[in-house]
Order: structure tokens, then C-alpha cells, then sequence
């Protein structure tokens, strides 16, 4: 294993990578550090292409040293689709789509999982908890039980309920929450409290490697590209792990020399009723505000107060990235729009970077040969109401 330490990206300390973390005493995330000379060394995109069909073909820059530790379904190295028919009739003929509904639990979310629960159980951990809006929740619940852990989840009432499932499935501790998912970490905070150290509390950007596990979304993208990057990649922005991960992987490979010094420019997507990096952005701030009364049917990104705006803010900004909210109604209607022209149905969250695509177009931030791509978390059937029926009731005769 090439992992060497933890960092704090706000106050630099340097923290043991060799035992459970959280947070640095400055209540900043940690990321983990590896010795990129070493990786160079051991590895080359020409060993990569020749390994499984999963995120493990990373595994230099993963952090898990034992692959018997190792807690897979398969995951990674979705699809990067061409969406020439969509793009063509927004102006961005090279539109590119990574479908990540693909993924074991329908979501982006088990890349996180697969890396982090195996980390956690390299480590000696035993029972995890943690707050979601849903498919994260799912996700943990199903890894930590293929890892033999025991996992808590709380999740918001309004949560899609296939993922309620999915934990009840895994055997997972579920705890329904009416309310958002910061009260469902107020919920996760006390069971914490009341446990002794006897769980480890895996929120968002509390434990440092389900970032590790997102950041293969940006290492796929290359790859799949030829070890190139494109223009511009959009991406949902909630609590913004990916984003953040993907950027960290684009830095790790320029590093290594295995790209250029060109970065993509990152776009952070959120709803209009929920857009504190939006809003945080617009005003040149170095952190966001919480954002009161939060709704929207991309219910994956309804996250009020994200711990890692920092760190979003900064990707944002080191790519000459942008951030856009869009209305729900627009969100939806390019879904449906999207599907009759490409034939994927996507999650809420991958149609709200479609429309901020179209927006980002019109308004001439996007330019016709900017080759994009646009990530799309999680599959839409998980979200069977984004597209409703229309039609006469049914006979009752």
C-alpha cells in the first residue's frame, strides 16, 4: 500500500493513517496522502489497462493494503456514452454521459462504500453509522453486511423509498427521520455519544476514504478518454464528495505525469431550493452559509449545510469551474427529454447537470466544441416518479 498519511487541507496538520480518524482538531475533513513517486515506480497506465474491470485496478492510489480485506460486488468502470442526439440539440455535440446507475445499489454512492467499509474493517472497525438521504445509506448498509459489520442508518422520511429497503435488506439498524438529513445527523451524533467509541461515525467527510472511493469516477473519466481530460465535467452537488474526489484524482494524476497540466473545469450543480455552494460561490465566500427550508425532488442533493464547502469551493475555483441551481421543472423536463432522444433514464440529480449543460450553453459559458461530461449518479428507476403515467384512469369494470 502506498497510502502514507492524512492530511488536513485547512490547518496542514498531518495525522496516522494507521488507525481510525475523523475530523482534524480544526473540524476540517482529512485527506489521505500517498507517496507518488512510489506509485510511479510500481505502475503505469499501460499495467492499468490490462486489470478487472473495477475500481480495484486503482488500488496504488486506494488505501487499502490487504485484498483479503477487500469488500467488492464488482463495482466501477461504468460507461462513458456518447450523447449525440441530446447534445446536438443543446449545442454541445460532444456530450458525453457516465452513467453510474450501473453501479452495485444503483448509485455512484457504492464507490464510496466499497472503499471506505473496506478500510474500515482493514482497521478493526466493527459497527458504522452515519446519516443519508438515501442511496449512501443503502450503499453503507449493503457493504458493511458483505464485510460481516453491523451498520446504523438514519435516513430522512422523504428519502426514496427503495433505499429504506435496501438497509432493511442488508440488516441494517434503520432510523426514520421526519425531517432533513442535518437532523438525521443530529440523530447519528447522539447515538454516537451514548456508544463509548463503540461505533465509528461514518458521515460525510468524517472518515477520509469514501472520498478515495469517489475520486475513481475522475480516474475512470481519463482513462476511458485515453488518459486525456475533457473540457468541462458537471457534476450534482450535495454534500460534494465526488466532486471534491474527482478533483483530488485529476491533481494525483498530474502529478504522476500521467496527464497534462490542463484540468478540466468542474461544475458544481445545485437545485435552486437548495444551493449553498451556489450562493457561497456567487459571493466570492470562503464557506457557506446553511440554506433554510431545503426541497427539491433531486432529493440526493438536498443538503443544507455540506461540511466539505471548503474543499468543493476550492475545486471549484483552482479549475476556473462555475456553480449553477436549476428549478426542478426544468430538471424534469430535460429527464423526459433526454430519455426520448437517448433512451436512459436518468436520476434527478444527472438531469439536473443536463440542464445546467443547456443553461451553461445558452448562455456562453459552454462552447460548441467543449467536450463535456456530465455525471449521472444513479439509476432512475430508483426514482420511478420523475416520470408519471398519463393517461385515462383504468376501467374499474
Amino acid at each position: 500500500m502506498f497510502l502514507t498519511h492524512l492530511d488536513c487541507p485547512r490547518c496542514e496538520t498531518r495525522h496516522a493513517a494507521d488507525r481510525p480518524q475523523n475530523l482534524c482538531d480544526c473540524g476540517s475533513p482529512l485527506l489521505a496522502r500517498y507517496d507518488l513517486d512510489a506509485v510511479r515506480a510500481a505502475v503505469s497506465p499501460a499495467d492499468i489497462a490490462g486489470r478487472g474491470a473495477d475500481l480495484w485496478r486503482y488500488r496504488e492510489l486506494l488505501p487499502v493494503a490487504d485484498p483479503t480485506d477487500v469488500v467488492t460486488f464488482g463495482e466501477g468502470w461504468t460507461p462513458l456514452l456518447p450523447a449525440a442526439r441530446y447534445g446536438a440539440h443543446i449545442g454541445l455535440p460532444n456530450l458525453l454521459i457516465k452513467d453510474e446507475g450501473l453501479v452495485p445499489t444503483g448509485s455512484f454512492k457504492a464507490r464510496g462504500a466499497a472503499v471506505g467499509v473496506s478500510r474500515a474493517r482493514e482497521l478493526g472497525i466493527r459497527h458504522v453509522a452515519m446519516p443519508t438521504n438515501g442511496n449512501a445509506g443503502a450503499a453503507w448498509a449493503t457493504y458493511a453486511a458483505r464485510a460481516g459489520l453491523r451498520a446504523t442508518i438514519a435516513m430522512p422520511l422523504g428519502a426514496p423509498t427503495i433505499t429504506r429497503n435496501e438497509c432493511l435488506a442488508a440488516g441494517a439498524d434503520l432510523l426514520l427521520v421526519d425531517g432533513l438529513i442535518n437532523d438525521a445527523g443530529r440523530q447519528v451524533a447522539a447515538i454516537l455519544a451514548e456508544s463509548g467509541g463503540m461505533i465509528f461515525d461514518a458521515s460525510t467527510l468524517k472518515e477520509p476514504y469514501r472520498l478515495e472511493g469517489k475520486k475513481t469516477m475522475g480516474l475512470e473519466i481519463v482513462e476511458q478518454l485515453g488518459w486525456r481530460v475533457p473540457d468541462v465535467i458537471i457534476y450534482p452537488t450535495g454534500g460534494g464528495v465526488g466532486l471534491i474526489g474527482i478533483h483530488k484524482a485529476l491533481r494525483e494524476l498530474r502529478e504522476l505525469g500521467w496527464i497534462e497540466d490542463r484540468m478540466p473545469r468542474l461544475v458544481a450543480v445545485q437545485s435552486s431550493g437548495c444551493a449553498p455552494i451556489v450562493r457561497a460561490f456567487e459571493a466570492g465566500a470562503r464557506r457557506a452559509e446553511p440554506w433554510v427550508d431545503a426541497a427539491t425532488v433531486a432529493f440526493g442533493i438536498t443538503v443544507p449545510a455540506p461540511l466539505g464547502d471548503e474543499l468543493i469551493l476550492d475545486a471549484i475555483a483552482g479549475t476556473d469551474g462555475t456553480a449553477i441551481a436549476v428549478d426542478d421543472a426544468e430538471l424534469l423536463a430535460d429527464l423526459r427529454e433526454f430519455g426520448s432522444l437517448e433512451g436512459l433514464l436518468l436520476c434527478p440529480e444527472g438531469a439536473a447537470c443536463l440542464t445546467a449543460a443547456r443553461r451553461l450553453r445558452a448562455d456562453g459559458w459552454l462552447g460548441a466544441a467543449d467536450e463535456v461530461v456530465v455525471l449521472n449518479t444513479g439509476a432512475g428507476l430508483k426514482y420511478p416518479e420523475t416520470v408519471a403515467a398519463e393517461g385515462p384512469a383504468p376501467n374499474a369494470d
